[in-house]
């Protein structure tokens, strides 16, 4: 459902992501790892459409991001690592805007917006306006909007970060629930734990460049370490590949 192909972005005279391929299939999560500055958000954004890329190509869910980019955008949902809610709208109000401006209207509009309220457990706070809300109740009210129109393809960069263990343990439990209904799903993140947790496949980049891909324990194995936090260090300090 996700294919990147060769995708280059490059900010004058500097490579941001270099000749970067990936696939993820629906009911797979895929982790997309690597240190500050490797190119992790520069990459899903090209993929969302937020930046071009200097060259390569980006499908979701068969679509052309390139040639079809409004009907590749209503296929996936995008949560950024900067959540940007309007500070002036209620929790529940910011749910049902984006679901307007995602076609839904009416009784479909409403039943959706409570589906949302009920599954990221905004009960206690969905008529509080955003510019009052925590940290782990902004994340949880982002969730709701990037996913308000319950698209197959799900791109979020680090969605737990800043979240206590329990607002993550909620994000993780969505992640693992979209899996089961066929999403496909990118994970961007820096918690090794997390990728143990939810990653089927993984890829980590450095400086730009995919240096390992595969299953967690896998890339573990082939890069001779005794656990993933190891392998990660092995391969973003010595660029070793280890692929698939």
């Amino acid at each position: 459902m996700i294919h990147i192909s060769g995708l280059t972005k490059r900010f004058g005279p500097f490579h941001a992501v270099r000749d970067l391929t990936l696939r993820v299939s629906g009911g797979e999560v895929y982790a997309l790892l690597g240190p500050n500055g490797a190119g992790k958000t520069t990459a899903l954004r090209c993929l969302t459409g937020l930046i071009q890329p200097s060259s390569g190509s980006a499908h979701i869910d068969g679509i052309d991001l390139a040639t079809r980019p409004g009907d590749a955008r209503r296929r996936f949902a995008y949560l950024s690592s900067s959540m940007g809610l309007y500070a002036r709208l209620s929790a529940r109000e910011l749910v049902a805007f984006f679901g307007e401006l995602h076609g839904l209207a009416g009784a479909a509009l409403d039943e959706r917006v409570e589906t949302m309220v009920g599954l990221f457990g905004l009960e206690d706070f969905a008529d509080r306006l955003c510019g009052k809300l925590s940290t782990g109740q902004r994340q949880r009210v982002a969730l709701a909007r990037a996913l308000v129109h319950d698209p197959p393809v799900l791109i979020l960069d680090e969605p737990t970060l800043g979240l206590d263990v329990l607002s993550g343990q909620t994000i993780h439990e969505f992640i693992r629930r979209e899996r089961e209904r066929g999403k496909a799903i990118l994970l961007s993140t820096h918690q090794m734990e997390e990728v143990e947790l939810l990653a089927d496949r993984m890829g980590i980049l450095s400086r730009g460049v995919l240096v390992a891909e595969g299953k967690p324990a896998d890339v573990v194995a082939r890069a001779g370490a005794p656990n993933l936090a190891r392998a990660f260090l092995a391969l973003v300090t010595e660029g070793v590949p280890a692929s698939a």
